[in-house]
């Protein structure tokens, strides 16, 4: 069974810099698109970015800040956070989707994503 876990949150100034990592373990059967998405409390989860062989997807709101990156030979895939805002504070959860077409971009959805991490505090203060 595939297994993720996030690490690297914690607590930050704004204008600061977080790199979170999602390592993944287990046999794979299929090929994976990896994302990740947060939670404020009382706000709804929320696809922050997403990588697959068929490129990146990231939201309006952190486009130009973050960057997803994928490390195949360590099985890790990272999310660097730049120029963080307090509106940034949330749990940052990684997840995975196995897919049918390799090529495919990646969805900022969480329905169809099938294996979830923990999560990972995330702190931004003013």
């Amino acid at each position: 069974e595939v297994q993720l876990q996030a690490s690297g949150g914690g607590f930050v100034q704004a204008g600061g810099s977080l790199r979170l990592s999602c390592a993944h373990s287990g046999v794979d059967f299929y090929e994976y698109a990896i994302g990740w998405f947060r939670q404020a409390p009382g706000k709804e989860r929320e696809g922050v970015s997403c990588i697959s062989r068929g490129g990146t997807r990231y939201t309006d709101s952190v486009r130009g800040r973050f960057t997803i990156s994928r490390d195949y030979a360590k099985n890790t895939v990272c999310l660097q956070m730049n120029s963080l805002k307090p509106e940034d504070t949330a749990v940052y959860f990684c997840a995975a989707r196995a897919i049918r077409v390799p090529s495919s971009r990646c969805l900022l959805e969480a329905a169809p994503y099938d294996y979830w991490g923990q999560g990972t505090q995330v702190t931004v203060s003013s």
